[in-house]
C-alpha cells in the first residue's frame, strides 16, 4: 500500500493523462531529450513508460516499487520546474523533458 502523501504528491506533480503521456511518448521530440546511458532510451522517457503504468494501476495495487519511483518522479519535477528557464518555454529541450516525466508546464 501506498503512502497516502507519495500518492498525493505523484498526482499533484503529473498534470498529464496516461494516454497524453502515452501519445507524447512516441513524438521524436520525446525521444531527443534526456540522458542517455548507453545511448539507447534516455532516464526520463523510460520513467514516462513507468508512469504510464502507475496511471493505470489502482492505489490499492501499487507495490514498494512503485511508491520508490512516484517519489522519484515528485522529485525530478520540482527540481527540473525550478530551473524553468526565462521566456517561451513551448519548444524548448527544458519543457519535453519534464513532459517525459508526465509534467506539462505550459497545463
Amino acid at each position: 500500500m501506498t503512502d497516502t502523501d507519495t500518492y498525493q504528491e505523484f498526482k499533484d506533480a503529473v498534470n498529464m493523462s496516461a494516454s497524453e503521456l502515452e501519445k507524447w511518448l512516441k513524438t521524436d521530440e520525446s525521444r531527443g531529450v534526456g540522458q542517455k546511458s548507453d545511448g539507447g532510451e534516455s532516464v526520463g522517457h523510460d520513467s514516462g513508460r513507468k508512469i504510464v503504468k502507475l496511471l493505470h494501476t489502482r492505489k490499492a495495487d501499487l507495490t514498494d516499487a512503485d511508491e520508490a519511483h512516484m517519489r522519484k518522479v515528485v522529485g525530478y519535477v520540482h527540481r527540473h520546474l525550478a530551473q524553468r528557464p526565462n521566456g517561451d518555454v513551448t519548444d524548448t529541450k527544458w519543457r519535453y523533458s519534464l513532459m517525459n516525466w508526465g509534467h506539462d508546464p505550459l497545463k
